[in-house]
Parts: C-alpha cells; structure tokens; sequence
C-alpha cells in the first residue's frame, strides 16, 4: 500500500489525488483511496492539517495532490462589512471554525448556527463547496496567496473543540 508521510513545496510531476474532506484532511493517521482507486495509508505529522493543493510524498517516490472535497456548508453574506464582522464575532465566540472569504463566511452546515446568524441580519446559502477555514491565531496563519499566485497554505493545527475555562471552574 501506498504510503504518505511528507509533504513537499513543489514537483515536476503529480501521479494522483486524493480527495477528502475537511473532517479528514485534519487527521493526522488515516486510510483513504486515491481518485484512481489506489487505497493509501497517510502518517502526517500529529496537529497537522491538509491543505487543499498540498503535495505528499509516497514511500515510492510518486507525488499526491490533495484536494478539498466539496461538502455541505454554509456561505455567509451580510450587506455592510460590520455586520460581517459581527457575525465573524459571535461565530469565534462559539469556537466554530470558519473560511474567510472576499466578502464572505463559510461555515459547515450547522442548522443552529445558520439560525443565530440569520437572526443577526445575515443571508445564510446552503451549499457543497471545499471548506477551507483559517488555521487560527496559534496555526501560522492562513495564507491567501503566494509570490507567484498560488496559495500557499501551510499546515497547521486546528482543534476541532476545545474546553473552555471559567473562572467560576473549580480548580480540582
């Protein structure tokens, strides 16, 4: 079986993708099958994520290109960038990850969340799309382009949850 544990910056030659979405792109162990049908193990570096465009090294010299499933999200739009921000505000709030985009949010599809957010003045769009959220203040950042336009987008660690303290916690 294929193995990939390395991801590498460039390649004169790509052998095959691998599709998945978000949810498995942030593990760091998993078996997944290529577009071709070919199963493949993936070892990454434990905290890591993959990044749509991500290339990885096979134990056999090939080179795989990750791809970003498209999966069920949410696309946010408010009319004033404020009202975006407030939205961006009380997801963060919430700990949900989300995509930044030119004039928009994405989100996974969460019927809860579409609810507040709608209620704070936003128009929610179901739809399948690559979810691409940013890699947080602790992630080295999500990078929206590069030198030669290209995205360059490091891997980097995203929690899934996490607790949150209080100080009304006890200490035990």
């Amino acid at each position: 079986m294929l193995t990939l544990q390395t991801k590498i910056e460039t390649a004169d030659s790509i052998a095959g993708q691998l599709v998945l979405p978000y949810e498995l792109r942030e593990k760091s162990r998993l078996r997944a099958t290529l577009v071709s049908g070919e199963d493949v193990a993936v070892f990454a570096v434990r905290g890591t994520v993959m990044r749509h465009g991500d290339l990885m090294l096979g134990n056999d010299g090939r080179v795989i290109e990750v791809v970003a499933a498209a999966e069920p999200t949410y696309k946010v739009e408010c009319e004033t960038a404020f009202n975006l921000l407030r939205c961006a505000f009380h997801l963060g709030n919430r700990h949900t990850q989300a995509q930044v985009g030119d004039g928009f949010l994405r989100i996974r599809k969460d019927p809860v969340l579409k609810e507040m957010l709608q209620g704070l003045g936003a128009v929610v769009t179901e739809e399948q799309a690559s979810f691409e959220p940013e890699s947080g203040a602790y992630g080295g950042g999500h990078h929206h382009g590069g030198d030669d336009g290209h995205p360059h987008n490091p891997l980097a660690p995203i929690p899934l949850r996490q607790r949150i303290h209080r100080p009304s916690d006890s200490k035990a």
